[in-house]
């Protein structure tokens, strides 16, 4: 499983801090507010708590036979046979993977900002891909 780390780790600390920040002000409030405000404080805190969520929850699952892309809000399930490549050209925050069908996944599970442990994942999932990714040629006879 590949998973971003400066963003989780950015997120889920901002995620963190929010809720505690909420919650926080929410006890401090001046007796005038009333309790409604506070939870309601409180769930603006858990509603800024979710956003976050999903930058931090984008990961990439390889199994035996399918791939899970999970970004921030979609997940895609793949057979092998159905990723062509995946390719992340310099410069650019996440590969991509071509899939037969002629379209492209983004990959937010690898993220160029991590350096060093990102080109590792894109070249293990590269090698997995090679491995695995060729479909079986039909039996003719």
């Amino acid at each position: 499983m590949w998973r971003p780390r400066n963003v989780r780790i950015v997120a889920y600390g901002l995620a963190g801090l929010v809720m505690v920040t909420m919650v926080a002000l929410a006890v401090v409030l001046p007796e005038r507010f009333l309790v409604t405000d506070r939870i309601g404080l409180v769930l603006l805190g858990g509603v800024g708590v979710g956003v976050l969520h999903l930058l931090g929850r984008p990961r990439l699952v390889a199994t035996e036979h399918r791939v899970t892309v999970v970004n921030s809000i979609r997940t895609h399930v793949l057979e092998w046979p159905e990723i062509v490549d995946i390719r992340m050209p310099v410069g650019e925050p996440w590969p991509s993977m071509d899939l037969a069908d002629g379209s492209t996944l983004a990959v937010m599970a690898i993220q160029s900002n991590d350096g060093e442990r990102a080109r590792a994942g894109l070249t293990e999932f590269r090698e997995l891909l090679h491995d695995r990714g060729e479909a079986d040629e039909p039996d003719i006879g």
